[in-house]
């Protein structure tokens, strides 16, 4: 039996499932709808959305559409590249760093407008659910969480078109009868799903990606840049200081350019199965270089190993929705602290889906070339190294000399 709700604020795209769900719970739950939109980045998405809840009897006064890009970037996507995190190996999560301030966002919207109702337009096969109603129970654990993905009986996306269709709701289609892709676009990246993707064999067609040339149609000239840090942030390019959304746009328009960032992967969902998508992270990829590079000359090796063993930590944590949860606020302060002298500048060449480190540079670089040069210096003994290496060497001499 359904709980009575009165009012639901709803996570709403303008996109097919979203535009579906709308439409839904007015019919099943007979309450009063109110829309939030969140502006990450994805731009032209923003005004159809308000366009089809009008049109689908959402008072103007009940549709939310907030500019979060400032912050979006600044206090989540610059946090979590703090710590170089990366999901298996290869996926720069983001769509999982976008969640949480969605969550966040919505739950404020529920609190100022009374509503005792949240919605999602996440499956119950994937991690967005998760990472949606975390974020929900953190602020307030007796909020009403409507997941329609695990009500309805609409199981295919051929049913929710069909549903569109019956309700006169338009949808996007790419010049096909068929569904369109599953995807999802901020400032940080864009993804796909669906569609020929649920084929691992096949190859992802080219007229798919949206932000980026291929590698083989980037230009036959590099393109070299410079990337400013301050405490371990990026604040400018080529000298050009930027807020940190027009620096990631800027970045993402450079990558794109240049074929930079896209990537097809296999990855394991939180709820157990596998999943097949493909992602552009133009902009990321290229700060992910960059800060790597950074962190180089300005990280004593401690600090910098240390990282790199809490990275793939900090990473699941995101991927599964726990951006909220006492251990990632632990873990990023102590990848906070280690980013005081991660200032300075870092040369890159964009060319062909490569991005090359060409220099760097710091005020507090750790750098010696007194102590590195291979010539004759007048600060290293190297005779020093022969009672190093016997004493890291001495638990090995007394197995040896035990098992001989």
């Amino acid at each position: 039996m359904k709980k009575p709700v009165k009012k639901v604020v709803l996570a709403y795209s303008g996109g097919l499932d979203t535009s579906v769900i709308l439409k839904w719970l007015q019919s099943e739950y007979d309450c009063e709808v109110i829309t939030f939109t969140a502006d990450l980045g994805q731009g032209e998405e923003l005004e159809p959305a308000r366009a089809k809840a009008l049109q689908l009897g959402i008072k103007p006064e009940n549709i939310f559409i907030e500019d979060l890009r400032e912050e979006f970037v600044r206090d989540f996507v610059f946090p979590m590249f703090r710590a170089n995190a990366i999901y298996e190996g290869e996926y720069l999560l983001g769509t999982s760093i976008a969640r949480p301030l969605i969550a966040k966002k919505q739950m404020e919207i529920a609190q100022k407008m009374g509503a005792d109702a949240v919605s999602h337009g996440a499956t119950g096969k994937g991690n967005d659910q998760v990472r949606f109603e975390l974020g929900y129970l953190a602020f307030d654990p007796e909020i009403t969480i409507i997941a329609p993905w695990r009500e309805w009986d609409l199981g295919s996306r051929e049913s929710l078109l069909k549903f569109a269709a019956d309700h006169g709701i338009p949808i996007e289609k790419k010049n096909t009868e068929s569904s369109p892709y599953s995807m999802d676009a901020n400032l940080l990246h864009i993804s796909y799903e669906g569609k020929v993707l649920e084929d691992p064999w096949a190859e992802p067609e080219e007229e798919m990606w949206r932000w980026s040339v291929s590698p083989e149609n980037a230009p036959e000239t590099p393109e070299t840049i410079e990337l400013g840090f301050e405490k371990g942030d990026p604040v400018s390019i080529n000298g050009e200081k930027l807020s940190p959304a027009t620096l990631l746009k800027r970045l993402n328009e450079l990558g794109g350019k240049h074929g930079v960032g896209r990537i097809d992967i296999v990855e394991n969902r939180y709820v157990g199965m596998k999943s097949r998508g493909c992602y552009e992270t133009p902009g990321g990829t290229i700060l992910l270089r960059a800060r790597r590079a950074m962190e180089s000359i300005t990280l004593d090796r401690g600090a910098a190993h240390t990282k790199d063993e809490l990275m793939p930590r900090y990473a699941e944590i995101l991927y599964n929705g726990y951006w909220w949860a006492d251990e990632r606020k632990m873990l990023q302060a102590a990848i906070d602290a280690t980013q005081e002298y991660v200032t300075g500048t870092i040369r890159l060449k964009l060319y062909k889906g490569n991005v090359t480190v060409l220099g760097r540079k710091s005020p507090y670089s750790l750098f010696d070339p007194e102590y590195s040069t291979f010539e004759a210096d007048e600060v290293y003994d190297q005779k020093d190294a022969a009672g190093f290496i016997r004493l890291n060497a001495l638990r090995l001499m007394i197995t040896g000399k035990a098992r001989r």
